[in-house]
């Protein structure tokens, strides 16, 4: 046994099919100015994936969206960025709709000629609205009519690329607003983990627990099993289920993945119905 303790290291973005179609939609709809839907169980990773295709890790300390002084160091990459990402609350207004898109507009906008034209003392005179080409608007079964009619009047006014990302039936609640869904062009499901993925998922979470996955071993074929039996290729019940079978490894100072180890990690969750 390793006199090293073990760290659960935190999680880098993995690269899935299921993202790559994602990035495509997203590329798709930007290029022709379209409006897209996503929609997807709670889990499936459409929220991590639009926070990897905005950088936003990286762009959103930098925008000053709350009229304080940016929290980060406005990264060169930026003037490729094109993409941000709005949340609304469940009390958001029409108005609260309208100010936050564009101001997160705007923002994007001044950090990319503040970074082409470090030296301008103006950079009004510079300023170009269309530097952001797409708004990936999540949790959008959170808006109201009035709210994606004010969406739409930014989308016609400032032909931007606009995706809403909510959870299954939100494409079908759309069609019922004519005027809206006209301006539909593409509609993406995200889908969850293939049984491929799954296997490609969880070697790299046994990396993380520090273990080597080796699926042709019976205890770790068991302990697989087990896993995608639980969660049904749902990306953020696996990301909880490993933090809690870390959790079970080091409380009784085990260094196995084992059947007995997900099924009393299980335990510790709340699993809502398929």
């Amino acid at each position: 046994m390793s006199d090293q303790p073990r760290s659960f290291e935190t999680p880098t973005f993995l690269i899935t099919k299921e993202y790559r179609r994602f990035a495509e939609f997203c590329d798709a709809v930007k290029r022709y100015r379209y409006i897209g839907v996503c929609y997807g169980p709670s889990g499936v990773g459409k929220t991590i994936s639009a926070r990897h295709y905005a950088h936003w890790e990286q762009l959103e300390p930098v925008l000053n969206v709350r009229g304080v002084a940016p929290e980060a160091t406005r990264p060169p990459e930026i003037v490729n960025w094109r993409t941000v990402i709005y949340t609304p609350t469940v009390t958001t207004s029409p108005k609260q709709v309208a100010e936050g898109v564009d101001l997160l507009c705007r923002s994007l906008s001044w950090e990319i000629e503040a970074e082409l034209h470090p030296d301008e003392p103006d950079l009004y005179a510079h300023m170009r609205a269309t530097w952001t080409e797409l708004v990936l608007v999540d949790e959008a079964d959170r808006l109201k009519l009035a709210a994606l009619e004010t969406l739409r009047d930014r989308y016609d006014r400032g032909q931007i690329g606009l995706v809403l990302i909510g959870m299954p039936g939100l494409e079908r609640r759309l069609a019922r607003y004519a005027q809206f869904y006209s301006r539909i062009g593409f509609v993406h499901e995200f889908r969850t983990l293939s049984e491929g993925e799954m296997s490609f998922i969880l070697a790299c979470q046994w990396q993380r627990l520090g273990l080597l996955l080796e699926p042709d071993h019976a205890s770790d074929a068991e302990a697989m099993a087990t896993v995608i039996r639980i969660t049904g290729g749902n990306f953020r019940l696996i990301e909880r289920l490993f933090s809690q079978i870390d959790r079970v490894l080091k409380i009784n100072n085990l260094e196995a993945v084992t059947r007995e180890v997900v099924e009393t990690a299980r335990e510790s969750l709340v699993i809502g119905p398929p």
